[in-house]
């Protein structure tokens, strides 16, 4: 009898995942100018320890350069670079004043503040780690110099690239200005373009969520550039005007594509192409051309026809409406507020630094890295910093699965060191580390595909810069350290309590729950004829908190000890919650072009259900006292659409183990 093959485990398998991604030239073309030439500088001049520090904020701001726009670009990269400063000021201080085992508590009191301000965002988390790296580093590093001139020289170093980032830039498409951000934009017309392409078919669902995720960063782009604005006091050009208006069209025709997009049936190519004519659009600056005919043969197909018929209006203008040009800017204390929680994620409850996520990610960290420093110390006395430094990368729950990123780090360490020793065989003369670290920093951009390949590149510039510092036999500590540092990580990391999936991704089930509650609850209770502009607002919140939820429930999916006989599965709620959002926007469709709409005690019947199932997810002490909705959920007569929400809600119930 032939067997079924098993399948592996997610946690055996997601060492061996490597994403698929366009080589990023520009930014490698950034790498190779940043840490190498740094470090050279600093080797030719005699002044080695201000090239290492140069070189180091380079490396620093260098895995912050993704794509994005010059804006979304400062902001990822600069905040970090300040936290990069402060996190080094620390550390120097502490060598300084010879704080000797008194930088174990230190680093607790640092490691818990950078984990807990991980729950802020995917900005703050970064700019967390990367203060933590630096006080690693600056309290171990023999360097010789003031605690303030070595701050200043990594935020040089950071500041060197974010320079490099302004200039060393990929070709300018056809249009104008503003290329960036039109780019954004027309990046949401193509995964709209590929989401209807994919209707009805097997990559209908990947396709859904790379058009949420083109919308999410069209959206930041655009908010950056408004914020900047109006922080500077100045007035949107007509050409910012028409971008958000043609933005606007681009929203409300993806919220009618949803329809189209829930009935699960193919569409003909023709629909699929008029998305990428606006595309074509915006890229080259040249009108759309032809569209689609329109028809009417179902609620979902007339919504369609009328948002494109509406973008054909927008991009047909030279010319902002006056309704968008007449939109009145906040004042600069507001806007510096909304500036202040863009540049690290957006607010929401449960995510500050002394909430149940925060502090759960904050002791997982500052553990880790205070036993890791502690067994650095008792190990030897000089270059200890290797030991907690490797372990500041390894650690951060957001970063991915544990046991996946330590086999990887692992993996890439050793490669990376037999690299370094190959090279330090066949090179001669004191320049080589410099052109070891222009090596890594070119691969840097790559290597984003894979944990071990970045963890490759990193190690390759690391040991660059100690060999220049004077450490030239550390290599094979490297290894001996790297080994002790997984070890402590995998222990430590998969303590109980830290390691509990409940407050790390049952507080962004539940905020994305409660996201879809409000959406939902708009929806259904909203007079007919009224703005969409506030239902549209839920709706992009509802799903940025709905991608969070997935990416926090994938992580726990892969993790060691997933611990899933005592926690919901939680990637099948978020997959309910999405179809949920999915059944709802089509709902509004339907309900715009005259479908039955609930009545009050219906709609409230629905919403109270959905936010029930997100106070028992909550807490799971909370479950006894909280009100389960019936097990009647009927279906409101002549909407489709919403028996498909009140049977979403059953399979939450269901899987979430709250019935």
């Amino acid at each position: 009898m032939i067997r079924a093959p098993r399948a592996v485990p997610a946690w055996l398998a997601h060492p061996f995942r490597w994403q698929r991604l366009p080589v990023p030239w520009a930014a490698v073309a950034r790498g190779a100018l940043c840490a190498g030439p740094l470090l050279g500088a600093g080797i030719a001049t005699g002044h080695p320890a201000p090239g290492v520090l140069t070189g180091l904020g380079s490396m620093l701001a260098g895995v912050n350069d993704r794509p994005g726009t010059r804006r979304t670009g400062i902001v990822h990269i600069g905040l970090p670079a300040l936290a990069s400063a402060l996190g080094m000021l620390i550390g120097a201080s502490l060598q300084a004043v010879g704080a000797g085992w008194w930088v174990v508590p230190a680093l607790f009191a640092v490691g818990f503040g950078s984990g807990a301000g991980s729950v802020a965002g995917p900005v703050r988390s970064n700019a967390g780690m990367q203060m933590l790296a630096t006080t690693v580093l600056g309290a171990g590093m023999p360097l010789p110099g003031a605690p303030w001139a070595k701050a200043l020289y990594v935020l040089a170093g950071c500041l060197w690239l974010l320079l490099l980032r302004l200039v060393v830039r990929s070709p300018r498409p056809a249009g104008g200005a503003l290329s960036g951000e039109r780019a954004a934009v027309a990046t949401v017309f193509d995964a709209l373009s590929g989401a209807l392409a994919a209707a009805g078919g097997p990559g209908a669902v990947a396709a859904r969520r790379r058009l949420t995720a083109a919308l999410d960063r069209a959206d930041e782009a655009l908010r950056l550039r408004r914020l900047t604005g109006r922080l500077l006091r100045r007035t949107a050009t007509p050409q910012e005007l028409l971008l958000a208006e043609r933005f606007a069209a681009a929203t409300a025709l993806c919220e009618a594509s949803v329809a189209l997009l829930w009935e699960a049936r193919p569409l003909p190519a023709r629909v699929a192409e008029s998305p990428r004519r606006f595309a074509d659009a915006l890229r080259t600056g040249q009108p759309p051309g032809r569209l689609s005919a329109p028809e009417t043969s179902t609620p979902a197909r007339g919504a369609f026809d009328q948002a494109l018929l509406d973008a054909a209006v927008a991009f047909g203008r030279r010319e902002p409406s006056t309704t968008q040009g007449a939109a009145a800017e906040p004042g600069p204390v507001p806007a510096v507020r909304e500036a202040l929680r863009a540049l690290g994620g957006r607010s929401r409850p449960g995510r500050g630094l002394f909430g149940p996520a925060g502090r759960d990610y904050g002791l997982r960290v500052a553990v880790c890295i205070a036993a890791s420093a502690a067994v650095a110390l008792l190990l030897r006395a000089d270059h200890w910093y290797w030991l907690p430094a490797t372990a500041t990368f390894l650690v951060k729950p957001d970063l991915g699965p544990l046991f996946s990123r330590t086999v990887n780090r692992f993996a890439g360490t050793l490669a990376g060191v037999l690299v370094f020793a190959g090279a330090g065989e066949l090179l001669t003369g004191s320049w080589w580390p410099a052109l070891v670290a222009g090596a890594g920093g070119a691969l840097l951009p790559f290597a984003t595909r894979h944990f071990a390949l970045q963890t490759v590149a990193i190690t390759l510039m690391v040991l660059s810069f100690v060999y220049a510092g004077g450490a030239r036999q550390a290599a094979t500590e490297r290894i001996v350290d790297t080994s002790i540092a997984c070890a402590i990580v995998l222990v430590v990391g998969h303590l109980p309590r830290l390691a509990d999936p409940r407050r790390r991704v049952g507080q962004r089930v539940t905020s994305a729950l409660r996201a879809t509650e409000r959406f939902l609850r708009h929806v259904l209770e909203a007079e007919p004829g009224a703005d969409t502009t506030e239902r549209r607002a839920l709706r992009r919140a509802a799903y940025r908190a709905l991608g969070e939820a997935r990416a926090a429930a994938e992580t726990a999916a892969a993790e060691l000890l997933a611990a899933r006989d005592r926690n919901p599965d939680w990637l099948t709620v978020v997959s309910a919650a999405e179809r949920i959002m999915d059944a709802a926007t089509a709902c509004a469709v339907r309900l715009d072009h005259g479908a039955h709409r609930p009545s009050l005690e219906e709609a409230e019947r629905l919403c109270r259900a959905l936010a029930a199932m997100a106070d028992a997810l909550e807490d799971p002490r909370r479950r006894r006292d909280t009100p389960v909705p019936d097990r009647d959920l009927r279906p409101v007569p002549d909407c489709a659409t919403l028996t498909d929400v009140a049977a979403e809600l059953e399979h939450i119930r269901g899987y979430a183990g709250t019935g």
